[in-house]
């Protein structure tokens, strides 16, 4: 008999935020509930120059503050972002790992491009001043694996731990890989994705890819489901989740915050968004399948909303593929339309504001967003009261990577 068989369910007791629109999950949600778009154009150093000019930056972050200097002088900002998250969800859990069983607890991450800030500044001193010059760490802070590694050192956790790379869906995903730890009885999983992809030479890399949007006023840059859509801007950091057993945790007297019941991936090919609407389709029945709900029963629908118009049009036919007739009157959102999409980092705090929304009973605005021009209910000026006790999170990747995640409210 399998852990699943035996009942075991991976529930969300913790919640960690890095966000552009704040940090800490009361901060991220107040902001995400009332609409406020904080997408700006590009202030650090060294990217003011560039064709990218809007994204969403994570301001009001001292990772002095949050994190020891032996662990910030051989890690990046996207794991400092990490781990500052992490931290956070623990403490929001109320958790206290037992020093007895240190392989009891494990960490998952998801990352999309790595230490960029950090590698870009070790290259230019080899480049500039010789081998001597480079620091030790640069071998490990640009490495995707970094903030996995880090996390699990810093918490002496030694349970299961991993990374996922599939591109932006890989937060999903790594949600999913937890989940299936805890099924087999890992007693806790710190999991999640935080990206930091403003730096130049990681900026350079993105100004690659077609669906990056270079528009020069922030209302106007990420407007998907529009006909004006030209693209996405990017953002910075994420969001980390503290995955336990619900019944260990209600045990333990934990809240428990939410379930996830079902997760399915697929994959249709880099920048194939026509394809993407037969693979997000099948990711979300499959999803709906092992999580046992029917299409009306979702309630609301955290989209994917690349903002790339082929893009947008097959992820709302996805939805009409998947949920029938229901697809046209259930809610669907785009909280990432105002803080910008930070990769892997995106579905993440989609399923960060999923959590909160079903608590609160609110579906959160999309901001910037005005006139929808798919049969979509895509909730655009305020937020909307109504009860919620599933929701449906998509992702997709640049590299062709689609998942479906099912949150399930939890019942006292």
């Amino acid at each position: 008999m399998t852990s699943r068989q035996q009942g075991r369910r991976a529930a969300v007791t913790g919640l960690g935020v890095v966000a552009p629109n704040g940090v800490g999950a009361d901060a991220f949600w107040k902001a995400t509930r009332q609409g406020v778009s904080v997408l700006d154009r590009i202030s650090r150093e060294g990217c003011t120059g560039l064709p990218l000019r809007i994204a969403g930056q994570v301001n009001g972050f001292d990772p002095q503050s949050a994190i020891d200097n032996r662990f910030l002088v051989q890690t990046d900002r996207f794991t400092h972002y990490a781990m500052a998250a992490a931290d956070l969800a623990v403490a929001d859990a109320g958790f206290r790992p037992d020093p007895e069983q240190p392989f009891a607890v494990g960490v998952v991450t998801a990352a999309g491009s790595g230490g960029g800030e950090f590698g870009q500044r070790e290259l230019q001193q080899l480049w500039g001043q010789g081998p001597k010059f480079v620091g030790p760490y640069q071998s490990i802070a640009w490495f995707y694996a970094a903030s996995t590694g880090q996390i699990s050192i810093r918490g002496g956790y030694k349970g299961p731990c991993g990374v996922v790379a599939s591109d932006e869906a890989g937060g999903l995903d790594a949600l999913a890989h937890a989940a299936r730890s805890i099924e087999r009885g890992t007693d806790a999983v710190v999991v999640g994705a935080a990206e930091a992809p403003l730096a130049p030479y990681s900026m350079v890399c993105q100004l690659g890819y077609p669906e990056i949007s270079l528009a020069e006023h922030a209302e106007r840059a990420y407007l998907p489901f529009t006909e004006q859509a030209c693209g996405f801007s990017p953002a910075e950091g994420g969001a980390m989740l503290l995955l336990e057993d619900e019944r260990t945790a209600r045990l333990r007297g934990a809240s428990v915050r939410a379930l996830l019941a079902g997760h399915a991936a697929t994959f249709t090919g880099a920048s194939r968004w026509e394809e993407s609407r037969e693979g997000l389709a099948a990711a979300i029945r499959i999803a709906m399948d092992e999580a046992r709900v029917a299409p009306e029963e979702i309630d609301v629908v955290f989209a994917d909303a690349l903002g790339v118009p082929a893009a947008d049009r097959a992820e709302a036919l996805a939805l009409v593929d998947a949920l029938g007739p229901t697809a046209e009157q259930v809610p669907v959102t785009a909280p990432k339309t105002g803080t910008g999409r930070a990769y892997c980092g995106a579905p993440m705090l989609d399923v960060a504001a999923a959590v909160l929304a079903m608590e609160d009973g609110l579906v959160p605005p999309t901001p910037n967003v005005t006139k929808v021009c798919h049969d979509l209910a895509l909730v655009t000026d305020r937020a909307r009261p109504t009860e919620l006790n599933t929701a449906l999170v998509l992702s997709r990747g640049l590299m062709g990577s689609n998942s479906a995640l099912v949150l399930r409210r939890a019942q006292p």
